[in-house]
């Protein structure tokens, strides 16, 4: 079944090669993220902000990424990145313009 993920935080992840982004995203993607950290999956993830404010660009990119993504089972062996579309690169900038990141 697939999982309605409701967005609550930003993170900032670090690639493998160093590289960083930005993610919209809740606690339990978060810990997610923090597996493939001690999986050396990832480099690092760390939270920018808790509890944001669940805007009509947030409601955006939350539909996006639920209806494009399902949430990883604790088993993965590979970080699953949410590509974007470049409106879901603008929604994106916008929650973190209005939670005064970037």
């Amino acid at each position: 079944m697939k999982s309605h993920e409701t967005f609550t935080l930003i993170e900032e992840i670090t690639r493998l090669d160093g590289s960083k982004y930005m993610e919209i995203s809740n606690m339990v993607q978060n810990g997610r993220a923090e597996l493939a950290v001690e999986r050396k999956l990832i480099k690092q993830v760390r939270i920018l902000q808790l509890n944001i404010a669940h805007t009509p660009h947030v409601q955006t990119y939350e539909d996006y990424v639920n209806e494009n993504y399902d949430m990883p089972a604790e088993d993965f062996t590979e970080f699953q990145e949410w590509r974007r579309t470049p409106e879901m690169d603008q929604e994106v900038a916008a929650i973190l313009h209005e939670n005064h990141i970037g």
